[in-house]
């Protein structure tokens, strides 16, 4: 962990991109990538406030509406009547405000990995109530490069607060 932060301390610099031209167009292509992603929670995480799943039963009615949709014997039909609809209320803030502290987690760099991780943790619900296909593999592959890599360090608030508070491991 210590060799990530102290090579992101250093890869802005000119020698350092002469060296290693390859691994910088990937850092870069990381950084575009998690700020489209960022992107992508905060228009979700407003959309969701501005259309008001915090104060009204819409989170409800659309998993019940999913309810008719899905075979009565699957684990997402299970989720939904036992997890998610009692709890839709709860639920609607968790995703609500989870989707817009991924996206400014994403987007400043600001704990990254944890920003992911909720991001990651919002996905995996949504799959397992029943809207899992495919167009989900590339956000959970992209969770996983976001916790795996430390991408705060390189460009985002991670850094200096990683130095500022070195045995805090929100800034890792």
């Amino acid at each position: 962990m210590m060799q990530a932060a102290s090579v992101a301390v250093n890869i802005w610099t000119r020698q350092w991109i002469r060296q290693n031209p390859v691994r910088f167009t990937g850092i870069i292509l990381h950084l575009l990538l998690r700020t489209l992603f960022g992107i992508f929670w905060l228009a979700a995480g407003i959309n969701k406030i501005t259309k008001g799943w915090l104060d009204t039963d819409i989170l409800k009615e659309i998993y019940l509406d999913r309810l008719t949709e899905m075979p009565p014997d699957s684990f997402a039909v299970f989720y939904l009547q036992e997890f998610a609809i009692p709890l839709y209320k709860l639920v609607a803030w968790v995703v609500s405000f989870g989707e817009l502290y991924a996206a400014i987690g994403l987007l400043l760099g600001l704990t990254t990995r944890w920003a992911a991780g909720m991001s990651f943790f919002i996905l995996f619900n949504l799959a397992i109530g029943g809207y899992y296909d495919a167009s989900l593999i590339p956000f959970f592959i992209l969770n996983i490069i976001f916790l795996c890599w430390p991408s705060g360090q390189w460009l985002g608030f991670d850094r200096p607060l990683s130095k500022r508070y070195p045995n805090a491991r929100w800034f890792r």
